[in-house]
């Protein structure tokens, strides 16, 4: 390489343009909610927050791998793209000097299996035997990401250059787009035996992500990006990114406001005690009614007449002195 061309390609390292993630404040309005829900909707808030947190952990170790890989490139963490009725929301956008990377990122418990045919099984242990689920293929997933970018970049590709036709266009996109599927999770093993060459070479573990984009780069030996232009282009996606409007959180905000609407429930109660039960039914669902004592709030250990159906239903009515 001559004086010119090192100084054309000065080292940049890996550079986040984003880090931040969605999903931090999505748990953290979760774990809000939870502290005041109770019953199915605690549980199902609880289960969302175990997904997220799982999903956050796998992207985190992407983020170390992408930090510690010496490679040239810029990163975006977590973006949100729509075009027309369109709409992506990607784990990592990466720039380097030959390609264009788009990872999605899973963090899956179990096993994962690609058979023939490109599905995704997978085998997870129950005590000595294996319970086998399919999944909906990352891979198909990261296709629909790539098909929001292209018609995102399509418009300015097409705006800008006038000569440029779709066809050139969408051949340039094919070569200079990829994707990846990574599976975080360190303890998934991967059987891909049987799975057709294309997939293959598509899902891969963290730990063999860096390995894989210097393979892959390393064979675009006519592609030598400027740092100007690998700005330039990972800026216009950056520019692109817009708040994500699906608010999840929002959900079972709804549910718990609306729980709390029916029933006014101001105390947390005991268990219920059934062989104190006061001859009278609930007027909301029909179940007898039972002693309980207030173990939290203004009337901490005073009784009062609750539904036997708690914490499905939390009709409550005071004691007649």
């Amino acid at each position: 390489m001559g004086l010119l061309d090192s100084f054309l390609n000065k080292r940049i390292g890996p550079v986040f343009l984003k880090e931040t993630s969605d999903a931090e404040d999505f748990i953290a309005k979760m774990n809000s909610l939870l502290a005041n829900a109770a019953g199915d909707i605690k549980d199902k808030i609880d289960e969302q927050i175990k997904y997220a947190e799982a999903g956050l952990v796998g992207e985190k170790q992407i983020v170390y791998e992408l930090k510690n890989s010496g490679i040239d490139m810029y990163i975006l963490h977590d973006i949100y793209l729509e075009q027309d009725d369109l709409s992506a929301q990607i784990d990592f956008l990466l720039i380097t000097r030959q390609h264009i990377y788009v990872i999605e990122c899973k963090n899956l418990f179990g096993d994962i299996e690609i058979d023939e045919k490109g599905s995704f099984i997978r085998h997870v242990k129950y005590g000595r035997s294996y319970k086998k689920e399919g999944l909906y293929s990352p891979v198909t997933q990261n296709e629909r990401h790539l098909n929001v970018l292209k018609e995102v970049r399509r418009q300015s590709k097409l705006g800008s250059f006038l000569g440029l036709s779709e066809k050139i266009f969408d051949n340039n996109f094919t070569s200079n787009y990829k994707s990846i599927i990574v599976l975080a999770n360190p303890k998934t093993v991967l059987n891909d035996q049987k799975a057709p060459k294309e997939i293959q070479n598509k899902v891969i573990r963290a730990d063999q992500l860096i390995s894989y984009i210097k393979k892959i780069d390393a064979e675009a030996k006519d592609v030598n990006w400027s740092e100007e232009s690998m700005r330039e282009t990972i800026q216009y996606f950056l520019d692109k990114s817009i708040p994500n409007k699906s608010d999840y959180s929002k959900k079972y905000a709804e549910l718990l406001a609306e729980c709390k609407k029916n029933s006014k429930p101001v105390e947390i109660t005991s268990e219920i005690d059934i062989s104190n039960k006061s001859g009278k039914t609930c007027p909301k669902c029909g179940k007898v009614l039972v002693l309980r004592t207030a173990k939290k709030g203004a009337n901490v250990g005073n009784q009062f007449w609750g539904c036997s159906g708690y914490p499905k239903c939390w009709y409550k009515e005071k004691i007649n002195s």
